[in-house]
């Protein structure tokens, strides 16, 4: 069979031919990558000459370029395009992939010639970026088990197989889950507070899923942006206890995920960790678990007392207006209350900014625009190039001396068969070895509109457009030789640096001012609205702190416990004895994420790494005050900040980087300013 995965793309930067990619080509050509993999390690490996760095390392980095192809492109549509087929797909491979990696990195023979080449690493010869390589290479392997027994290396093999299954059932439950969990409503009336457009939205979203009335779709996190609008009280009560429900009852997350942390734990215990987490931030930024507990111990306190601050507000403000009395403030009141009080308070709906936010101009004229006055980048839509769905639009992206950089494909509007939240990755890494440039997708859930109307944003969507873009530009000014360190090959605790840095141009003055322009009149959205954003913004930094920390605690938790941990653990009640021993068991903030829909954590590349969100933003915060001290032009302080830090992918040391980049080390003050925090 004609397999378009078995070459490379002829299409501009290898843009993966989608026009010709089908899903009966996925398993053929995992199934070829894999063997073609398996058969240049095992070439390595027996190799009869003293290894070279050439014949060793170097060719591990072009070995695979098969499953490399497939595996960018299916893992992405997994995601963002599921089917029945896929999701099988999927389930069948990952034990498969798990076993593949276990086959190089268990393999003593290769291991025998990186260990010699890690040996005389000081008499080679080699540069910078290619000492920095071998030295990956070699903890990659003793991290995984290389260096243990023939037996100990089975039993690992076997866990790893094990969990390879396990993440991926989660994963397909959840999308599973939230489907099931959509809220059908009867009557209009119970749409009260909705926008006329979101109503017609959810009219339609019905249809699409085979039902009269009117339907509600989840996302994937505890407090739905629906419940800051929705006025009655008991539809939101509903919409809140579907979504936290999820994964527990009938569906087997909530076993599954003790299930995968025990098995985290025992693995941890055999490569000589203590715990999953101790094992996790080793290889991480932070190095230890000392120090991310320091860290999170420093926000816990200030952030509960500013949200019991917030709680009594909204108390006060629900008992005095429609719901009288002595009604206690649950958490389906939360956002319903924090509108309310924001609008009386600083005098702005958020739907009074909606027609400000159109995304078409927010994209261009913001987001783009942005990127052109940092760095000096251009953009031109590529209608002769096709993405995986119909609703992918693909951009060419040019450099500041009109040079290609790479392309950018933006899948922006939520569907069923796309999971929860917003995310990017890479259909083509950059690697100066293989001749390739970036080409990098952002995935968002952004409510699509009633066909022939404008898309019109919340301000959160707005700050996820910058914030993923962010990550895009992270692979896009990928600038090394080796595909091991391209774009966003980072520790995980230094990942959404970049991106979070990115949300600062949403809010900055001069971006503002060029893209916040009203949908239908052109005007440019008032200061006065722009100052009361700002202001209401900064109520509710509480809640969402411990919202945040509150899901980073449970994940902390989770992957803190031990080999000997019992073998039955009840997730709820786990969940509440964490989060009462982090001070965190505010019944009104649901944790951002509970534990049967964490895909973070459980289904994705973060256990034990949630806490990468706050560590990233102390460097994003103290980044933010740098750009905005005015000691020079923005363009030279993008150039540096890019050549610096993104460019470099994980080709250097990144804290290393940062210091020499920002002149000294990270400070929390920043973020402890931002977030309210300094008492």
């Amino acid at each position: 069979m004609s397999n378009p995965f078995f070459e490379p793309s002829t299409l501009p930067y290898q843009l993966p031919p989608f026009a010709e990619i089908r899903e009966e080509h996925y398993l053929p050509a995992f199934e070829a990558g894999i063997a073609q993999k398996l058969a240049e390690i095992d070439a390595i490996a027996a190799t009869a000459t003293a290894p070279t760095f050439a014949d060793t390392v170097v060719a591990l980095e072009l070995s695979g370029a098969i499953l490399t192809r497939v595996a960018n492109v299916f893992f992405n549509i997994s995601s963002s395009d599921s089917t029945p087929g896929s999701e099988a797909i999927e389930s069948e491979m990952s034990p498969k992939l798990a076993a593949l990696s276990d086959a190089m990195l268990l393999n003593q023979d290769l291991f025998a010639r990186i260990r010699t080449l890690f040996d005389q690493r000081d008499t080679l010869g080699l540069s910078a970026e290619e000492s920095r390589l071998l030295e990956r290479y070699y903890n990659r392997f003793v991290r995984a088990g290389a260096a243990l027994s023939a037996s100990e290396r089975d039993q690992l093999r076997a866990w790893n197989m094990e969990l390879a299954s396990a993440t991926t059932e989660f994963k397909h439950n959840i999308m599973a889950a939230t489907k099931a969990a959509t809220l059908f409503l009867d009557s209009e009336g119970e749409l009260a507070g909705l926008a006329p457009a979101a109503v017609t939205a959810a009219a339609e979203n019905a249809r699409s899923l085979d039902h009269d009335g009117w339907a509600l779709s989840l996302q994937n996190v505890s407090n739905q942006p629906v419940l800051a609008e929705l006025a009655d009280r008991e539809v939101r009560r509903r919409m809140m206890m579907a979504s936290l429900g999820r994964g527990f009852g009938d569906n087997p997350n909530a076993e599954l995920a003790g299930r995968i942390a025990r098995l985290r734990a025992a693995r941890a215990a055999l490569l000589g960790y203590p715990d999953h987490a101790s094992y996790i931030v080793a290889d991480q930024t932070a190095t230890t678990t000392d120090a991310v507990e320091e860290m999170l111990s420093q926000l816990i306190g200030p952030a509960v007392t500013n949200a019991e601050r917030e709680a009594a507000e909204l108390t006060t403000a629900m008992r005095t207006g429609e719901a009288s009395g002595d009604a206690e403030l649950r958490s389906w009141d939360w956002q319903f209350w924090s509108e309310k009080v924001r609008a009386e308070r600083f005098s702005v709906d958020a739907d009074a900014l909606r027609p400000y936010l159109e995304l078409e101009r927010v994209l261009r004229d913001g987001v783009f625009y942005a990127a052109e006055q940092v760095y000096g980048l251009t953009f031109s839509e590529r209608t002769d190039l096709v993405g995986y769905h119909p609703e992918v639009r693909v951009f060419e992206v040019f450099d500041a001396d009109g040079s290609g950089l790479g392309l950018f494909l933006g899948d922006f509007f939520a569907r069923p068969s796309k999971r929860g939240g917003a995310w990017m990755n890479e259909l083509v890494g950059q690697s100066e070895l293989i001749g390739t440039r970036a080409v990098v997708v952002n995935n968002l859930n952004i409510v699509k509109p009633p066909k022939s109307e404008p898309a019109l944003l919340t301000w959160d969507n707005v700050r996820t457009l910058f914030h993923e873009f962010g990550h895009a530009l992270h692979g896009l000014f990928s600038d090394v030789r080796y595909p091991f360190f391209a774009g966003t090959a980072v520790p995980r605790d230094f990942v959404e640096f970049p991106s979070q840095v990115n949300e600062m141009w949403a809010s900055r003055p001069e971006i503002l001012a060029n893209y916040a322009r009203h949908v239908e009149t052109g005007e440019p959205i008032p200061a006065e609205l722009l100052e009361k954003r700002a202001a209401a913004e900064r109520f509710g930094e509480g809640f969402r702190t411990v919202e945040y920390l509150g899901a980073t605690l449970l994940d902390w938790a989770w992957h803190r416990i031990t080999a000997d941990q019992s073998a039955d653990i009840d997730a709820e009640l786990f969940e509440e004895a964490a989060l009462h021993k982090a001070g965190l068991a505010l019944s009104a903030i649901p944790p951002r994420y509970r534990t049967g829909y964490f895909a973070h954590i459980f289904a994705g590349g973060y256990g034990a790494g949630y806490y990468s969100y706050i560590w990233s933003e102390v460097l994003d915060a103290d980044t933010v005050q740098w750009f905005e001290d005015g000691a020079a032009p923005i363009r030279e302080k993008g150039e540096r900040f890019r050549r610096g830090l993104l460019a470099k992918g994980g080709s250097v040391d990144p804290l290393a980087a940062y210091e020499t980049f920002r002149g000294r080390a990270p400070e929390i003050q920043p973020l402890l300013a931002r977030r309210g925090l300094t008492g």
